[in-house]
């Protein structure tokens, strides 16, 4: 079907039009929390009351399957189907009809910038413990697999404990288990994958004995020399060759059904494997007896450490600070592909009418994604037109095709879509925090914000201005003193990056250290300057975040939000050198991208990439979970996205 549209044999730019004018804008919505004690049933109960107070779209919370399900819905595992909890496919489309019948649509609340890790539902988090680099899920995250400390090379750090490793470690928390074939490490909640190769260590321990025990013609005894030798010829888990990584993926998997068909069918091979296990967990006031589970725990390709590590050394982006929700790389075509084909296929079929993104900012490129949404969901609408035509099913979600589809048709999308820009086929809108003065940007392809700029425009409606000199003169013989308000943003945002989220402002430094190293005029600048001077100009910035796209211009608006950060750094730091505050300005502008050799201008694009990815979180801790909460002079003013200074 995409050849077809390729070839241009469809009416393409004849059905574009009529699709865009058919999207659906809301006139009034109402949020529903789903989770164990609301669902799809309660929902739909309720569909003629919601209708009579003339709501014509509701808004459901996250619907698909996350880590808990007492959960908010935010961690979600699976997007490829729905939260149990909630109810099934079947409640789903029986809630869908309705609304239907009702005249009355459904947003969805998407979260495209992280999933859930906890626990052991999330299959892709699972598989990247267990393999490490090799897992084909490797590049779905946002990991570094070569952090500043070598320890951490290709492994990824776990803040899950509750005390120092080695206390846990020795106090027994650490427990080995065997599964169905699969070894594992369990801390309370936690199920870490053991990675097959070092299945050696544990088979190896009772080697000896079950030779005595069997004999070394036992052909049970044979069958496990056999399993010992085939886990030696793994390949090994930071191999990037394709056929090699397809090997292992294969030769692993087979590996745990014979040690499962040996351990079922040999009563001697079943009591060898449960006395390492037990050897392997320790005694409790021996402490030399947690050396084998310590030493099968450094050959993971993940490293178990006390929760308070991760604002130094972590080493996957989070949701903010927030360790069970780790950052995915939504840039990637496979990654859309695989979270949002359930969504488009809901949208097709016409029981999703909208979007609500969740924390845009976090994405690489916000514009990128939502341009990637509506075209998109402009295929997908033209392939269920024709498989309708020709009475077939719609079909799989595009794979490679898509791409290709992309490039050749982008543009006249793009030209079709902003002939009315204010109609786009999909209602989608951006849960996005608009700084004092900034506007949303013009290229997204959303139909607005989710409010939060409109609920403080309404709010102000009740302030009366001509009282703010009187009212400031109560709060501050309330608490004593005067609190500037720009520089409690500025104090609680570089707090943030001292504290919270340390380790991604490390990261940062370090980065570009490396890439100011590779040129003569900029390799004089130290990591420490670097690492100051990047807090300074993070805490100015007046804005959440710039959108500076890859290998293309810096809008003036990011320019001069910019240009003023370091302004204002500059200020604030009359005793250090302006050097490295104007290196910095220039790097986040692109303009000294033809100082540095071919191959280092990527690197330092993507550099930029990350800057861009880390200023929301520190501006959202600092002011909303901080700042908001120390200056209260009137609380209404103190709304996500308010300004409690403008009276």
């Amino acid at each position: 079907m995409e050849e077809n549209i390729l070839r241009g044999t469809l009416p393409f730019s004849e059905t574009v039009s009529e699709i865009i004018t058919q999207g659906r804008v809301p006139l009034a919505t109402y949020r529903l929390q789903f989770g164990p004690n609301f669902t799809f049933q309660d929902a739909q109960g309720l569909v003629p009351y919601f209708h009579d107070l003339g709501i014509s779209d509701l808004y459901a919370s996250p619907l698909f399957k996350p880590c808990s399900e007492q959960s908010h819905g935010y961690d979600i595992c699976d997007h490829t189907q729905f939260n149990p909890a909630i109810g099934s496919q079947e409640q789903f489309d029986e809630l869908s009809k309705t609304l239907q019948n009702k005249g009355m649509g459904l947003i969805l609340d998407v979260v495209p910038n992280h999933m859930g890790i906890s626990g052991d539902r999330n299959i892709w988090w699972m598989d990247i413990l267990e393999n490490g680099p090799s897992s084909p899920y490797s590049c779905f995250f946002d990991i570094d697999w070569q952090p500043v400390k070598p320890e951490l090379h290709n492994k990824i750090l776990l803040p899950i404990l509750g005390d120092q490793y080695g206390k846990v470690l020795e106090g027994g928390q650490l427990r080995l288990a065997f599964e169905k074939g699969a070894f594992f490490i369990y801390y309370f909640d936690n199920k870490l994958p053991v990675a097959p190769r070092t299945y050696i260590q544990i088979l190896a321990y009772p080697l000896d004995a079950l030779a005595n025990t069997l004999g070394k013609e036992s052909q049970y005894f044979q069958e496990f020399e056999s399993i010992l030798t085939a886990l030696r010829y793994l390949p090994l888990r930071t191999e990037s060759d394709p056929k090699k990584l397809e090997e292992r993926k294969r030769e692993k998997e087979v590996i745990k059904r014979r040690i499962m068909t040996l351990y079922q069918n040999s009563p001697e091979v079943r009591a060898a494997v449960d006395q390492a296990v037990k050897a392997f967990n320790g005694k409790s006031g021996d402490p030399h007896s947690f050396d084998l589970l310590d030493a099968l725990l450094r050959d993971q390709a993940y490293r178990p450490a006390f929760w308070r590590v991760a604002s130094d050394e972590i080493n996957y982006r989070r949701f903010f600070e927030i360790n069970n929700l780790a950052a995915i790389r939504m840039e990637h075509p496979e990654v859309f592909r695989e979270t949002h084909q359930f969504i488009f296929q809901l949208l097709v079929e016409g029981k999703v009418t909208g979007l609500r993104i969740d924390h845009p900012d976090g994405l690489r490129n916000p514009r990128s994604y939502f341009l990637r949404l509506q075209e998109t969901h402009i295929l997908e609408k033209v392939r269920a037109r024709e498989a309708q035509e020709k009475g077939q099913p719609n079909g799989e979600f595009p794979q490679g095709s898509l791409e290709d589809f992309w490039k050749a048709k982008g543009a006249q999308i793009l030209g079709e879509l902003t002939k009315a820009p204010s109609s786009w086929p999909l209602y989608v809108v951006a849960e996005k925090i608009l700084s004092k003065g900034e506007s949303l940007p013009e290229d997204w392809a959303v139909c607005g914000t989710t409010g939060y700029d409109f609920l403080n425009a309404a709010n102000g409606l009740f302030v009366y201005p001509q009282n703010a000199r009187a009212f400031e003169r109560i709060y501050e013989h309330f608490i004593g003193k005067t609190i500037h308000f720009p520089s409690l943003i500025n104090a609680s945002k570089k707090m943030i990056m001292l504290v919270s989220l340390a380790s991604e402002i490390n990261s940062l430094s370090h980065a570009l250290e490396r890439i100011s190293e590779k040129n003569r005029w900029y390799r004089d600048f130290t990591l420490n300057s670097f690492t100051f001077a990047l807090r300074e100009i993070i805490a100015a910035l007046p804005v959440y975040r710039t959108y500076t796209p890859e290998g293309g211009t810096v809008s003036p608006r990011d320019q001069s939000s910019i240009e003023a950060a370091a302004e204002e750094a500059k200020r604030q730091n009359q005793r250090t050198a302006e050097a490295v505050f104007d290196f910095l300005r220039d790097t986040l502008l692109l303009r000294n991208l033809g100082d540095f050799p071919e191959e280092e201008r990527e690197k330092l694009i993507h550099w930029v990439m990350k800057f861009q990815q880390i200023t929301g979180p520190v501006m959202a801790k600092g002011v909303e979970d901080t700042a908001f909460y120390i200056y209260t002079r009137l609380v209404s003013l103190n709304e996500v996205g308010g300004h409690p200074d403008q009276f």
